[in-house]
């Protein structure tokens, strides 16, 4: 069973959302999940604990880096 995560992630307090939203990419590529990029958010797709460990050390990483965002998580039914 895979889970699927549709992630959107939002920074507030920059003059520079791209350059923050790139670097969010680039940690979501450390982990073992297909990533779907797509125009307003990602998609992120792989085994349950992997999907749910990105988002905690996801959210946790950005809690310490970032002064204020928004982080948007849809989770879609499993595929089997």
């Amino acid at each position: 069973m895979h889970t699927i995560a549709q992630l959107t992630y939002i920074p507030l307090a920059t003059h520079n959302p791209t350059e923050l939203v790139q670097d969010l990419l680039e940690h979501l590529a450390q982990y073992e999940v297909k990533i779907e990029v797509g125009y307003l958010s990602s998609t992120v797709i792989g085994e349950p604990d992997e999907v749910f460990k990105l988002i905690k050390e996801t959210y946790e990483m950005m809690s310490v880096e970032q002064e204020r965002f928004r982080f948007h998580i849809e989770l879609l039914s499993p595929e089997k």
